[in-house]
Order: structure tokens, then C-alpha cells, then sequence
């Protein structure tokens, strides 16, 4: 819906119902806004994004929470498919789907994304993110987290800015100051 207010087309992929309670809830709430604005939701995935129709996917399938070990269940193992297959530019949320959030792909998908937008700070499976484009998003972190999970390293943000790109991850780089966590 935010994609919307900012005048472009969305389509979602939505391809499992919400529960009927529970968190499913907001997610119905979320659903009906779409509807609200006339967002077109697919619920199956097709089989592949094509650039006639679409110009950039965003990537917000799996949170930092899954487990990539435990495979893909239906119907997310088409969409992982599509993922990887695409020739759309992807940009992922947070953590690429599939990935492990500290390991990275560690299921040999193959899937790298062409931009990977880190929340808050960089997520450790970054350091295996070798796309062209990584921003940090959002001025989330109070003075006493940081201190208090060890969180250096953290690019400012120029003016009112709320994203900032991040240069690519070298590893040990003496003396250097890489995002860490």
C-alpha cells in the first residue's frame, strides 16, 4: 500500500490465506486496504516474473525467523523458484528468502538479489550478499542498544535521508569500520 501513496502500480503475491485469528487478523486488515486502493493480489505464484510485467520485485517472503533447513512448503517453493529464475531485478527486505540470516544461502538455491535493503542494521548473511546495490534502511537504533548489543559501525544519514547505501562488504579489512552486529 505504501508503494501506492508513492504513485506506483503494485501487484502482490499473497499466495497463503491469513488465519481467521490471531495475527491473521492484521493481515486480513492489511488485505482489505489493497482491496481499498484496488491493488491487484495474485494468491498463486506464476510461473516466473517477466519483465513485460513487471519492473523491479520486492522480496519480502521469509523473515529473519525461518529456517531454510526445513525446505520450502507449498506453495513458497514456486515462489522461491521464481525468485531465483527471475530476470526482474530483485530487491530483498532485510534477509534474501531462503537464506539462513547468519549463513546465507546455505541451501545452494543460488538466489542473490540485485539489491538487498538491511533494516535497521545489516543482518550477518550480508556478508554473503555480493549484488550490486545494499542500503541501510531506517534511524532505528537508540544510543543504549547499540552499546548495549555491540552494534558499530553504523553509516550516518545524510540530512533527513532514511536509507543510506552501503559500500560492498570486504571481509577483514584492517583498520576499516564494517557494519557489525
Amino acid at each position: 500500500r505504501h508503494l501506492y501513496h508513492f504513485g506506483y502500480k503494485p501487484t502482490v503475491l499473497y499466495p497463503k490465506p491469513p488465519k481467521d485469528d490471531g495475527a491473521g487478523t492484521l493481515y486480513k486488515n492489511l488485505l482489505a486496504q489493497l482491496d481499498d486502493l484496488n491493488i491487484t493480489v495474485l494468491t498463486d505464484a506464476p510461473d516466473t516474473f517477466d519483465s513485460k510485467d513487471y519492473d523491479v520485485v520486492v522480496d519480502a517472503v521469509f523473515g529473519f525467523s525461518f529456517d531454510p533447513t526445513r525446505g520450502f512448503r507449498e506453495p513458497f517453493d514456486k515462489v522461491m523458484n521464481c525468485l531465483v529464475d527471475t530476470d526482474v531485478p530483485v530487491a530483498a527486505v532485510d534477509i534474501p528468502s531462503g537464506w539462513h540470516v547468519e549463513k546465507g544461502d546455505i541451501t545452494g538455491t543460488g538466489y542473490m538479489p540485485e539489491m538487498l535493503i538491511s533494516l535497521t542494521a545489516p543482518k550477518q548473511c550480508a556478508t554473503h550478499f555480493t549484488g550490486p546495490h545494499h542500503f541501510l534502511g531506517g534511524r532505528f537504533v537508540p544510543p543504549h542498544i547499540a552499546n548495549k548489543y555491540n552494534i558499530t559501525g553504523l553509516p550516518g544519514y545524510p540530512g533527513v535521508e532514511q536509507c543510506v547505501r552501503l559500500p560492498p562488504f570486504e571481509p577483514e579489512v584492517p583498520g576499516g569500520e564494517d557494519c557489525k552486529i
